[in-house]
């Protein structure tokens, strides 16, 4: 039986979701605030990441040493990621160390330290971060072509921002925009697992139940008729050519049967060894080891994407072949064969990963912070159940517009 959820909602607009399983081991907490990449002003990039590491390096009251050993001394997990419309921190362990979690987690919400060695320190490692991704074919392939896809947004800007934005941000420039950031009514608080909901209610009112309110952080919006760039190569020393190719799409104000049905898509095209990418440019003609699609939605629009590492010389095979995958999707709907092992393929991850807490966090999180509320597992499951070889045919066809078609290449240095 899938997990269920429930949502309360306290005066300040701070958002509180449980899903209880009192035979689970393990409990998970996370905190999601609506604060990404594409909130920030230009001369800010790369803040909310920045303050992302920074809420692990200590509170006005705890170090962050204490910080780790408290979460790792019990056996938890301790992580956080930024993406370009959320930042998340959280913890998974076993369920007896939960009010240490949430006394510690409440804690880097509100009393970041931002201390200047701290800051300092933390800043060369971020900038190592950069350097480390720019080393990386297929990271600058994928952000190459997010620059194609959504020019003059922060959409198409590194998250983590650069040497640029980041050299000059100072401890002031962190510590104000958490205060503008943080703040109850952008904030999701999820707990998943084995838990006791009154002390976890009592708990979370006692912490942040009481702050004010704030006002959510707003953002540049893109429109699915704003110009794309089609193509863009850059240089590197490597000896695998790495493309990147991608369509503008809708976002997630789509309706649940157009989103659906794009997951279905994506699955059937590009995820695992039995997809049609794979089994075309890989099984039949070997021209990559890896290729694989990926689907996107932000609040406004989305991104879908085929990312592949090539050899040089057979390039345009490779992408003939690709385009002619792309072109019998839109002209032919899918056998009901594939359909049922498409769906039986993206259903069985999904309902075998809702077995684990920390993926419940993540999906309720997502949920609730995207949509004001609780998408029930069930209302998923139906919705994809739904979907006919009609409904992939028509999205195909939405999805890959030429004009909204952007090519992102990272080659060797001898390539022509």
């Amino acid at each position: 039986m899938l997990p269920e959820a429930t949502l309360e909602t306290f005066p300040n607009g701070l958002k509180l979701v449980f899903t209880p399983n009192p035979h689970s081991e393990a409990v998970a907490l996370g905190i999601f605030v609506s604060s990404g990449a594409r909130h920030e002003p230009k001369k800010l990039l790369g803040i909310s990441h920045f303050i992302e590491h920074m809420l692990f390096k200590g509170t006005t009251t705890r170090t962050a040493a204490e910080i780790s050993r408290i979460i790792e001394g019990k056996g938890g997990h301790f992580n956080a990621f930024t993406s370009e419309e959320v930042t998340c921190f959280y913890t998974y362990l076993p369920c007896e160390g939960l009010k240490s979690a949430i006394d510690i987690l409440t804690d880097m919400y509100s009393n970041a330290a931002i201390s200047e060695k701290e800051f300092e320190r933390e800043k060369a490692v971020v900038l190592e971060e950069i350097k480390m991704y720019e080393d990386e074919p297929d990271a600058v392939a994928s952000e190459n072509l997010s620059k194609l896809l959504y020019p003059k947004n922060n959409l198409g800007l590194p998250i983590a921002g650069s040497a640029k934005t980041l050299i000059p941000m100072t401890p002031d420039d962190l510590r104000s925009y958490i205060a503008k950031a943080y703040v109850p009514q952008s904030t999701v608080v999820v707990v998943s697992g084995n838990f006791n909901i009154d002390q976890v209610r009592a708990h979370i009112a006692s912490t942040l139940g009481n702050k004010e309110a704030g006002k959510k952080l707003s953002y540049n919006k893109v429109k699915l008729s704003d110009k794309v760039i089609p193509e863009m190569s850059v240089k590197r020393d490597v000896q695998q050519l790495q493309l990147a190719m991608g369509f503008k799409i809708f976002g997630e104000r789509a309706s649940t049967a157009e989103k659906s049905a794009a997951k279905i898509f994506d699955c059937m095209m590009g995820h695992g060894m039995s997809s049609r990418l794979f089994q075309s440019v890989r099984e039949k003609k070997g021209l990559s080891y890896d290729i694989h699609s990926q689907i996107q939605f932000f609040g406004d629009v989305g991104g879908w994407s085929i990312t592949a590492g090539l050899d040089s010389s057979r390039v345009p095979l490779a992408i003939k072949t690709i385009e002619n995958e792309l072109d019998r999707i839109r002209d032919k709907k899918p056998s009901s064969a594939e359909l049922r092992r498409t769906k039986d393929f993206l259903l069985g991850h999904f309902r075998l990963g809702m077995e684990q807490v920390r993926t419940q966090l993540f999906y309720y999180g997502g949920s609730v912070l995207t949509h004001g509320k609780i998408i029930r597992p069930c209302e998923l499951i139906e919705s994809l159940e739904s979907i006919t070889s009609e409904d992939i045919q028509n999205i195909a066809q939405k999805i890959l517009v030429d004009s909204r078609k952007g090519v992102s290449f990272v080659t060797p240095m001898n390539w022509k």
